[in-house]
């Protein structure tokens, strides 16, 4: 029996919640939670916005009184590289583990991806595994070890998507 992840999407932008997007967004999900060895189904909702709504959620829910490219609200602390296994954690109602939310800045997909020059798709992508690398307890508020493996991992799920740095997409 294959294991079933819930990912609604939601948007608050007119084109945001494409086909593409979506499929992208969920396959990037479930990409990240196999290679973390994920193996509760998890739900994980995500919105996306434009950087005026991100900006007015980061205000609200941070402090931070500008916009962004993507905010994530875990709904557990967990420890990066260790996966959650407590199935006690789960949602009684629905068996899943609510993972927490993800806010993206379809704004800041399209500016950053032009910035960096590559594709939206790529940033997109990158942006919702370092979401979900969030979710599970990876930080980046230093700038030593814990750095160092979230963008290490970022780059290995990258790699697995084939939209790494190292592919030819």
């Amino acid at each position: 029996m294959t294991k079933r992840h819930y990912i609604p999407i939601t948007a608050d932008v007119p084109g945001a919640s494409s086909e593409r997007n979506c499929a992208l967004i969920r396959k990037t999900i479930r990409t990240v939670l196999a290679l973390e060895r994920v193996a509760l189904p998890c739900e994980v909702d995500v919105l996306l916005t434009n950087d005026a709504g991100i900006h007015a959620i980061n205000l609200e829910m941070r402090g931070v009184d500008m916009p962004t490219d993507v905010l994530s609200f875990p709904e557990f602390e967990f420890t990066p590289g260790c996966p959650p296994e407590d199935a006690a954690l789960c949602d009684v109602a629905t068996g899943l583990l609510p993972l927490g939310d993800m806010v993206l800045s379809m704004e800041r997909v399209c500016a950053q991806a032009k910035e960096y020059g590559h594709s939206n798709r790529r940033e997109l992508a990158y942006l919702v595994t370092h979401s979900v690398l969030h979710l599970l307890g990876y930080d980046h508020l230093d700038e030593g070890e814990q750095k160092r493996q979230m963008r290490a991992r970022e780059e290995a799920i990258m790699e697995e998507l084939g939209i790494g740095r190292k592919a030819k997409r």
